[in-house]
């Protein structure tokens, strides 16, 4: 698997293609701006001799042509446009990430860079990449057996038979589409939604809130002491421990409306459509009461001897001069006033 790292400083060139090949990955190439990734790519050319590659990991903040615009300029090229894109970002801006988005990139990450996080993007990114590739060879495949079957069917008497594996074809055609689609959706650890699709559902119900006049609530997670946790148990565990929150996540929002996503990291968030702060208040204690109840061993938390999450809340009626940006920065700060006020609590926002 062939991995492309763009980045105009090279301690953090080294530093990433460190991590990669300390983790197996060893065909890694790099470039430190963005006219020397399109070279590498093949963009401009006949595509003879460049390198096919299955994962970009590209700082956002370059000299010349920055990141999202380079994103951008590649995803116009049809024969880079399955690359994923993992864009680096020192500072947390969501106006920069909302428009890496809009660019193709699938993912982010922030500096200082956790070696931890990185590969777990990476890991998710190279899964999609190998499913988006096997369904482009399958529909190859099933669209040969499509037009083989079409010109079979003006022999009557074998008629019914091909039609019957067209349809089979159209069929199993349908059905690997629904599997990306649902892949797409997916965080590749946990099983539930990813971010992409957590921004998707985040702005629809926005919309929706908007046009009803109704309250839309948010609740952000965050695992506390997560990093000593992975540092006293190991990364494998600590994927483990992701995948148990998240479950039970998913388990306790029982609504329809209702989403549970992976935000990031060890963060997760809860969607709650038609929600006031009342119930969302009461709906992120039960969150946090029950991901304590799962009594998950944790002998280096300072607050509990299992593992515990900090909560921020948020709800407004949004009007139509507003953004779902402004739910997210009053419950990201609810969630920073949790942490420091102690953890493993709730604490309430205010837009």
């Amino acid at each position: 698997m062939a991995i492309l790292i763009v980045d105009d400083s090279s301690d953090s060139r080294l530093l990433i293609e460190y991590i990669l090949k300390s983790a197996g990955y060893t065909d890694v190439l790099t470039a430190e701006s963005a006219q020397e990734a399109f070279n590498l790519l093949g963009m401009g050319n006949s595509r003879s001799d460049e390198t096919d590659f299955d994962l970009i990991v590209m700082d956002i903040v370059m000299p010349g042509t920055d990141g999202i615009e380079a994103c951008r300029l590649i995803k116009e090229h049809e024969h880079l446009q399955d690359i994923p894109v993992i864009m680096v970002t020192a500072n947390y801006d969501i106006d920069n990430l909302q428009s890496a988005f809009s660019a193709g990139a699938m993912d982010y990450i922030t500096k200082p860079l956790n070696k931890v996080e990185l590969l777990a993007r990476v890991r998710s990114a190279l899964r999609l990449k190998h499913e988006t590739d096997r369904r482009k060879a399958r529909e190859v495949e099933l669209l040969a057996r499509v037009r083989s079957a079409l010109r079979l069917k003006h022999e009557t008497d074998r008629r019914k038979a091909r039609e019957e594996e067209l349809l089979e074809v159209t069929r199993q055609l349908e059905e690997a589409n629904q599997n990306l689609r649902r892949l797409s959706f997916l965080d590749g650890l946990t099983g539930i939604a990813n971010r992409r699709h957590f921004d998707e559902i985040l702005l629809n119900e926005w919309n929706r809130a908007v046009r009803d006049a109704m309250p839309l609530s948010l609740v952000i997670l965050d695992i506390d002491f997560f990093k000593n946790y992975n540092d006293t148990y190991g990364h494998q565990t600590g994927d483990d421990c992701l995948k148990h929150v998240a479950g039970c996540l998913s388990g306790l929002l029982k609504r329809p409306g209702d989403l549970a996503a992976r935000y990031g990291g060890e963060e997760f968030a809860a969607i709650l459509p038609n929600t006031d702060m009342q119930g969302a208040a009461a709906m992120a204690e039960m969150l946090r009461s029950g991901i304590e109840a799962l009594q998950i061993p944790h002998a280096s938390s300072s607050v509990s001897a299992f593992v515990t999450v900090s909560a921020g809340v948020a709800s407004t009626v949004p009007l139509q001069a507003g953004s779902p940006e402004e739910l997210l920065a009053a419950a990201d700060k609810a969630l920073y006033q949790a942490k420091q006020s102690g953890r493993n609590r709730v604490v309430l926002g205010k837009l």
